[in-house]
């Protein structure tokens, strides 16, 4: 027997009639009319083909048939209030498994070292991380995605995280080697450590933005990656220029691994997005996490 939409009401609305007695009180319950209520229960009865209310004047009662009937329906209703029951507390309660698939570069420099502030925050709540840099079925089996670079994904929701800053930069051991790069134009005679973009399989074009105006360089390069931490290696061990997001990159700059050049040329921002399933109220969990994510990027 297919599934018939209104097999469902009807089910309803005859739980309803038995527990008020009639048709009347039943309607009252159910903001229905009483011929609308009528009208579903002659509906259930021509499609399971049985009578099922016994009617007269002042009340109706279920029939031998219409008890057997309501016996076993009663489970499956009460199994309905369950779970939306449950899907209500899942919108409200931060808890449950939480599967996420994120950004190498953002999953080690900045989400990995304040996993253990989530989930302190959230006690009920077990993460399933997976890093992941591809685009390609990056919903599978996830809750929530998180990805640097355009807003992709028409049949998701998507939420903008932050905006970072493209750095280029050299360890102090190639530039003494090589020189230091004056202008954009410089770079053609230098050598890059290339970036794969996992979307088009080629390597990331070097651009570089100042006010208006906008430069893209054609810098060679021997090595071609898609690891952003395996690229900053081995620009600090030399190997050659890398553009890389400002996010995460403080620690090298800071202790002098890493010299940031054209500083003045590094006004280009790339933006990372959370992608999760379409729906108009997404899980506590997935709103905790996300709203967790945009509080640690701006601290």
């Amino acid at each position: 027997m297919s599934f018939d939409a209104r097999l469902l009401t009807g089910v309803g609305v005859m739980a309803a009639v038995d527990e008020a007695g009639n048709f009347a009180k039943a309607a009252e319950i159910l903001g229905l009319t009483p011929s609308g209520v009528s009208r579903a229960v002659a509906r259930l009865e021509a499609r399971v083909g049985v009578r099922l209310f016994d009617r007269s004047p002042r009340s109706v009662s279920l029939t031998e048939e219409g008890r057997r009937f309501h016996a076993q329906v009663l489970p499956l209703l009460a199994g309905l209030e369950e779970a939306a029951s449950e899907a209500v507390g899942a919108a409200a309660t931060v808890s449950g498994r939480l599967r996420v698939n994120v950004d190498p570069w953002f999953a080690r420099m900045i989400l990995a070292p304040r996993i253990p502030q989530f989930l302190d925050a959230h006690p009920k709540v077990t993460l399933e991380l997976t890093v992941s840099n591809h685009r390609e079925e990056m919903m599978t089996g996830v809750d929530v995605a998180v990805r640097f670079g355009p807003a992709d994904g028409a049949s998701l929701i998507v939420r903008k995280l932050f905006e970072t800053r493209v750095l280029t930069c050299a360890a102090p051991a190639y530039l003494e080697r090589r020189g230091m790069p004056q202008t954009p134009h410089d770079l053609v005679h230098h050598e890059g450590v290339l970036f794969r973009d996992p979307q088009t399989g080629r390597p990331f074009a070097w651009e570089f933005h100042r006010q208006q105006e906008v430069m893209e360089i054609g810098i060679g390069g021997r090595m071609v990656l898609d690891d952003p931490s395996t690229a900053v290696a081995a620009c600090v061990a030399g190997q050659g220029l890398f553009q890389s997001l400002e996010i995460g990159l403080r620690p090298w700059l800071d202790d002098g691994s890493l010299v940031q050049i054209l500083p003045d040329w590094a006004e280009e921002r790339f933006p990372l997005y959370a992608y999760h399933p379409s729906r108009h109220l997404p899980p506590a969990k997935v709103r905790a996490f996300l709203d967790f994510v945009q509080q640690i990027t701006v601290e």
